[in-house]
């Protein structure tokens, strides 16, 4: 099998493939990130054809590696670069243990962390990839990696995931030669990755305390809600694929964050509200 291996933030991967197109495209994309030091990565994904005839006719890409799941329908060749990422999240769901994980986007400034989570469609990965075009430096869409210990949110600045109308959106602000490949018609609808900026990745070492967390919610008239401590400490629980696992650690972990870090629900209609909110919020911070 072809190999390549990638470091995103504090994990290190070895991305295997019975094909060679999803890792050039993979190659082309991470071109800008660290190689890990040595050959030990801390999970290895496998894109196998799901039966021997299928890796020429009709090919299609099962996901394997250290974790994966049984039932999971495979995805045709075009789409072997989204297998690849989904590949790494299922790594980092299901094997993370040294942070706790949320799902969730990140963004920082001034040493300062917003962190976005909620459901999907909620527009927290267009939210930070535009935040990331306005000044801010992303630091990841898919986890938020909580320390244990400090407190800190870890970067972890993978691809940014853009959905549908959120490509036509951000092509209005990134450079052409940051977007991958247009994939249609993907079990998560039409999908693009882009290439987070250079300064998310040269700074992805760089840790950053948590500041602000959103509840954001798109397609309703702008505004901002508070909400109950106990509320948010059971959608933090859900929005974690690890909690359950880390046990106390992750208990006492969650239970500081929640309490230290002011939160709101954020409902807006369109970047330009959601940013104005944002802005009026983190000039209110300490």
């Amino acid at each position: 099998m072809h190999q390549i291996l990638l470091k995103i933030g504090p994990a290190a991967f070895r991305i295997a493939s019975a094909w060679r197109e999803p890792l050039e495209q993979l190659e082309a994309l991470y071109q800008d990130y660290p190689q890990p030091t040595g050959e030990h990565v801390d999970f290895t994904v496998r894109l196998e054809p799901e039966k021997p005839w299928r890796r020429h006719i009709r090919p299609s890409v099962h996901i394997g590696g250290d974790f994966w799941l049984p039932d999971a329908a495979p995805l045709p060749l075009t789409q072997g670069l989204l297998a690849a990422e989904m590949g790494m999240n299922l790594q980092m769901a299901l094997g993370w243990r040294r942070h706790l994980l949320l799902h969730a986007s990140s963004v920082e400034k001034e040493g300062k962390a917003l962190i976005m989570t909620g459901l999907s469609g909620s527009g927290k990965s267009t939210l930070s990839g535009m935040l990331a075009e306005r000044g801010w430096r992303f630091m990841g869409d898919e986890f938020a990696l909580l320390s244990l210990d400090t407190g800190e949110i870890t970067p972890f600045p993978r691809l940014i995931s853009l959905k549908n109308k959120a490509v036509e959106a951000m092509q209005q602000l990134a450079p052409a030669n940051r977007f991958g490949p247009e994939m249609k018609a993907t079990p998560k609808g039409d999908i693009r990755h882009l290439v987070p900026p250079k300064e998310a990745i040269a700074r992805m070492d760089e840790t950053a305390r948590p500041a602000l967390l959103l509840f954001p919610r798109f397609g309703h008239a702008p505004e901002l809600r508070d909400m109950g401590q106990a509320e948010i400490f059971v959608r933090l629980t859900q929005a974690s694929t690890n909690y359950v696992a880390l046990g106390e650690a992750g208990f006492h972990a969650l239970t500081r964050f929640v309490d230290q870090v002011p939160t709101r629900a954020m409902d807006y209609q369109s970047v330009e509200q959601a940013e104005e909110l944002i802005d009026s919020l983190w000039s209110q911070l300490p």
